[in-house]
């Protein structure tokens, strides 16, 4: 029986081999991912559509967020890349980290993206005069240098530094800096649903003593009224905080900020309204005038690249920078 399989097995390869080598060649050129992403001009998502809001307050207009669609670098999609206007190939390693892989840096992003929407929530009902209370920070291991001597890994939550519970990286520069180069600080950390113990060791810099290590706070809480806000898991990233900030914003207040236009923007947000630059802002306002855009709101550091990209392309938008939450809502009110 086994015999008579193996015949027929080697038979039909012996005799379509040519058949399977072509199929064989197919089938790596479609999946493997070679050490190239492309960058292609994205869409804009409707940021009111994605907030549910008790008792929202409805605008005429709408408030969008911009972004940048990552393709991976397979044959075709490369070979599309040469074809396609405003696709655009990169190296790998220029988005990511040494030994970090595109599955990683879409993970560490999606962490970004929830501390993204914390940050936008916590602004806008502070903006908006609603109640808002955080009942727990999470500190999650976002870097780790490559001369960091610890045992520390990427999104460990941090508890505590020498038996002191952080709530910043400030607090953990402090402790650092009451030591010495050489010593051993010891930390907690909560990795598998698990307590652990971490050591790191502290070293010398040009910039000072540092342990060679950064994490990202992200926040639970309890709000009045109460906001549920949807993401895709295809989404990931920082730079819809300004955007979302304005979102939530205008369906807790009464007067409509919109004004019955379509705005579309871009830009990450900190709890105390500073808006800061974000990448591929070119694919942005790209998309942002294929669906019709009236005005494209950005990050005053990337000001002057989107007006480049708006002349090259001759684009009809009006596109206004700024440094912080109250500075864009002012120009929309205006």
């Amino acid at each position: 029986m086994f015999n008579k399989l193996y015949d027929g097995i080697k038979s039909f390869i012996v005799e379509n081999y040519k058949f399977l080598i072509i199929w064989g060649i197919i089938i790596f050129l479609f999946f493997y991912e070679f050490p190239y992403v492309i960058y292609t001009p994205g869409g804009i998502v409707n940021l009111e559509k994605r907030i549910s809001v008790d008792d929202a307050y409805e605008s005429d207009g709408s408030l969008n967020m911009s972004y940048v669609s990552l393709v991976k670098g397979t044959a075709p999609m490369i070979l599309l890349s040469y074809i396609i206007p405003n696709w655009d190939l990169i190296d790998k390693d220029e988005i990511t980290r040494e030994d970090e892989s595109v599955d990683d840096l879409i993970e560490l992003e999606k962490l970004y993206m929830q501390s993204s929407i914390n940050n936008a929530t916590i602004l806008a009902y502070e903006k908006a005069g609603k109640e808002l209370k955080i009942t727990k920070k999470v500190n999650n291991i976002i870097y780790i240098a490559d001369d960091a001597e610890t045992d520390l890994k990427m999104y460990d939550e941090l508890i505590s530094v020498e038996g002191v519970e952080v709530t910043n990286i400030d607090e953990v520069k402090k402790i650092v800096n009451e030591k010495e180069a050489g010593d051993t600080i010891k930390l907690k950390v909560i990795r598998n649903n698990k307590e652990k113990e971490c050591s790191a060791k502290i070293y010398e810099t040009a910039d000072g003593l540092k342990v060679g290590i950064s994490f990202l706070t992200t926040y639970e809480y309890e709000t009045d009224p109460s906001i549920d806000v949807k993401t895709k898991a295809s989404e990931s990233g920082s730079s819809g905080g300004l955007m979302l900030s304005l979102a939530i914003y205008n369906a807790l207040t009464k007067e409509d900020i919109t004004k019955g236009r379509t705005i579309v923007g871009t830009g990450t947000i900190e709890i105390n309204g500073e808006v800061g630059a974000i990448d591929g802002v070119k694919y942005k306002i790209l998309g942002a005038v294929k669906n019709d855009a009236d005005i494209f709101i950005c990050p005053m550091e990337n000001y002057e690249e989107t007006i480049k990209v708006k002349e090259e392309f001759d684009l009809d938008i009006d596109i206004h920078g700024v440094n912080t939450f109250d500075e864009a809502l002012e120009y929309l009110n205006n």
